[in-house]
């Protein structure tokens, strides 16, 4: 069975395993107290151009989306988000467990804009409703699509106009920089926070908080003390985010699992489908008759996303850091012959 479920099928980067065995035995401090935590935080640091900013490693995507949403807002502010946001969608009510609810707004591309933060800013009655705090967005989106520099600096401003603060989840950055413009430094300019995420980069887990702003910087690591994301053995985070962010090693891996699901693209088409969304970045969504799908699943491993019509569906295809080239040529191939 080929997997193309997901972007964390594999374990990680042969030299992440490398980093872990050869300082395996070397004494070092814990909860982030470490050398390498501090090499990685410095790394990242100089990524951003934000020698200001401070840097926290957790485990996971919901666990950097609920430590620092929950972390910022007051008992009576809401978080606005698309009605794909993984937070609403994906998170089991994580940020909804904490007391604030979310505000989702329909995008059909998955991707926020001024225009329609405004759709919903505009109706916000006052007193009688949840206090809309926090704009949360995806790069790349669940649905495989980007956001460019402009956009990005566009949402930045409304943001600021309204008092808002803007977050960016990054589980899958690396893949959502690689098919835009945006680069390290528009994230420490034009967000409030961001995570670089790890798990779905070639890391066994973790993410990277970045907060930019020094208003939410103080305190927030007893936020992530309480809520179980301060790791005693952090060197295990910090030695795998090192070694991630050690040269172009992070968008590399980005701009491979983009050039994958490109090629991955371009066969699905010429064998004469279409897509639900068109997306350059590492998850695609081609539209197959039923039957076909059903024949593919025998061999390959993948999410029927959603129905077409009665007759055909999308289904996701994801590539990784780990992803063969002999392994999207068989899925066209396969493809193919099951015309």
């Amino acid at each position: 069975m080929i997997s193309f479920k997901s972007d964390y099928s594999e374990g990680a980067l042969p030299a992440i395993l490398k980093a872990l065995a050869d300082t395996n035995e070397i004494q070092q401090g814990g909860y982030g107290d470490d050398d390498y935590t501090r090499e990685a935080i410095d790394l990242i640091r100089e990524k951003i151009n934000h020698p200001q900013a401070t840097v926290h490693l957790v485990s996971g995507g919901t666990q950097a989306n609920l430590t620092f949403i929950s972390s910022v807002l007051r008992p009576y502010e809401s978080v606005i988000a698309a009605t794909t946001g993984h937070i609403f969608h994906h998170e089991t009510g994580a940020i909804e467990a904490t007391g604030h609810k979310i505000e989702t707004v329909f995008a059909q591309d998955g991707k926020l804009s001024p225009a329609l933060l405004a759709t919903f800013i505009d109706k916000v009655a006052y007193l009688h409703m949840p206090l809309p705090r926090l704009v949360y967005i995806s790069n790349s989106t669940e649905l495989g699509t980007h956001y460019l520099r402009a956009e990005l600096i566009a949402l930045w401003e409304y943001c600021q106009s309204k008092g808002l603060l803007l977050f960016l989840d990054g589980a899958r950055l690396a893949s959502g920089m690689q098919a835009g413009d945006l680069r390290y430094e528009d994230l420490a300019k034009y967000t409030d926070a961001f995570y670089m995420g790890g798990t779905k980069n070639g890391a066994l887990i973790g993410e990277a908080i970045v907060i930019n702003n020094p208003s939410l910087q103080e305190y927030f690591v007893y936020n992530l003390k309480m809520r179980g994301a301060l790791l005693a053995k952090g060197r295990l985070l910090g030695i795998q985010f090192r070694e991630l962010f050690r040269g172009d090693t992070y968008l590399s891996i980005g701009a491979y699992m983009n050039e994958l699901a490109g090629k991955l693209s371009a066969g699905i088409r010429e064998a004469g489908y279409e897509f639900l969304i068109e997306s350059k970045t590492n998850q695609i969504f081609p539209i197959l008759p039923r039957t076909i799908i059903a024949r593919l699943e025998q061999k390959y491993a993948f999410y029927v996303w959603q129905p077409v019509d009665r007759e055909r569906a999308a289904i996701r295809l994801v590539t990784s850091w780990n992803t063969a080239t002999k392994a999207v040529e068989a899925f066209v191939e396969d493809l193919r012959a099951c015309r």
